[in-house]
């Protein structure tokens, strides 16, 4: 099973294979990073913050704090095209969060 992630205008921008959950993938399949602390932060490849979950939303907090290097978690491989998820609807504004950055959301 894949989880997906939508940005606040409801377009996908990232999912995570329910068998193997703590690797984030971006929509093409590429590898962008991993969730090291077991909840909803997530981070790049090379351990910086990258965004949280907020409901269905992958979302960078405005003022997250820093949480020290978590290490590297090994290669995870290619997840395969996860399908299309659809579109998830407008969220309009979540107070402390906005879009990731599209560059920091590429494999």
């Amino acid at each position: 099973m894949t989880i997906f992630y939508f940005n606040t205008t409801g377009n996908p921008v990232a999912f995570r294979r329910q068998d193997s959950d703590r690797f984030l993938f971006d929509t093409h399949g590429h590898w962008i990073g991993w969730f090291p602390w077991g909840d909803a932060d997530a981070v790049d490849k090379q351990g910086k913050y990258l965004g949280t979950i907020v409901g269905n939303r992958l979302l960078s907090h405005d003022s997250h704090p820093y949480r020290g290097y978590p290490g590297y978690p090994g290669y995870p491989g290619y997840a395969g095209y996860p399908g299309y998820p659809g579109y998830a609807g407008y969220a309009g504004y979540i107070s402390g969060y906005s879009d990731i950055a599209g560059s920091r959301l590429k494999g």
